[in-house]
């Protein structure tokens, strides 16, 4: 069963490039439309446009309440806090470009009461801050993709394979954006961040993968890709289940960690495919290519 197998990856390896290579199409052309129609590349919320949050303790009811709000505030995103152990409603938070006195005087109106600090709590970001803040997280991104890909061309001193872990990092990122995009999900500060985590998360797979094929000489090369393989599929399967987990367990409380791990969720996903079929096939062929 095992010689089965490997006889028909060696003999379709190269095609199944063609699953990541058209993803990879697919993505560059939505982001492409994606930006012209955004002049952005991702949803943000107000940590990264600017505008306030509210946030409103006691039990509401939220749809009777971003009805009358979303007619006369702009952009109303509304959600509920609930408690852990008992799943009680104990807040609910508002999210707006509308100006803070706006929007207090709309929900005092609304509710029938005064909100003051006991009852509520008032967050302003500036629309500027945001925007430098924004700017700020890109570029620590694009730093963190350009060391990593330093470290790995240091490491491997080839430029095929250590180009193939560059291209299956970039990959992961590239489709986690795009699927984070078509849910709708409007980032935040700590969404940008979950991508700087995801470098770190798809990277260690592929040079786990690429040290075993390259700098280990025991065995053949097919099963020197299916050591790697399980242990790599173990990490990556550990974390997400992990990730996941913990997911479940801040989703009723924690819209930053929620956000944050379904990103991660999301990317590591994308990083089996990326290196298991991208890596591997690049690697696979170059190594078959020097012989």
């Amino acid at each position: 069963m095992e010689t089965q197998q490997k006889n028909w990856h060696d003999k379709y390896y190269k095609l199944l490039l063609l699953i990541p290579i058209s993803l990879v199409l697919f993505s560059l052309v939505y982001m492409g439309i994606f930006y012209s129609n955004n002049q952005d590349f991702i949803y943000k919320d107000i940590s990264l446009t600017g505008g306030t949050s509210v946030t409103i303790y006691g039990e509401i009811d939220i749809t009777d309440l971003e009805q009358a709000l979303s007619e006369k505030l702009e952009e109303v995103n509304t959600r509920k806090i609930y408690d852990l152990i008992t799943r009680e409603q104990k807040a609910v938070i508002i999210e707006t470009k509308s100006s803070g006195e706006e929007i207090k005087q709309i929900l005092e109106d609304y509710l029938g009461y005064e909100l003051n600090t006991e009852n509520s709590s008032f967050e302003f970001t500036g629309s500027a801050l945001s925007e430098s803040f924004y700017r700020q997280l890109l570029i620590a991104i694009l730093f963190a993709f350009i060391f990593m890909a330093i470290v790995v061309f240091i490491i491997f001193r080839t430029f095929i394979p250590s180009l193939a872990v560059i291209l299956a990092v970039f990959a992961d990122i590239l489709m986690t954006l795009v699927f984070v995009n078509l849910l709708g999900m409007k980032m935040s500060s700590a969404g940008i961040i979950a991508f700087l985590m995801l470098i770190g998360y798809s990277v260690d797979t592929d040079i786990l993968l690429t040290t075993r094929i390259l700098k280990r000489k025991e065995g053949s090369l097919n099963q020197r890709i299916l050591g790697a393989f399980k242990t790599g599929m173990t990490m990556t399967l550990t974390s997400i289940l992990a990730v996941a987990f913990a997911l479940i367990v801040v989703k009723s409380f924690s819209v930053v960690l929620s956000q944050i791990f379904t990103i991660l969720i999301i990317g590591l996903g994308f990083d089996l495919l990326n290196t298991w079929i991208t890596n591997v096939s690049i690697l696979k062929w170059y190594v078959e290519k020097r012989g």
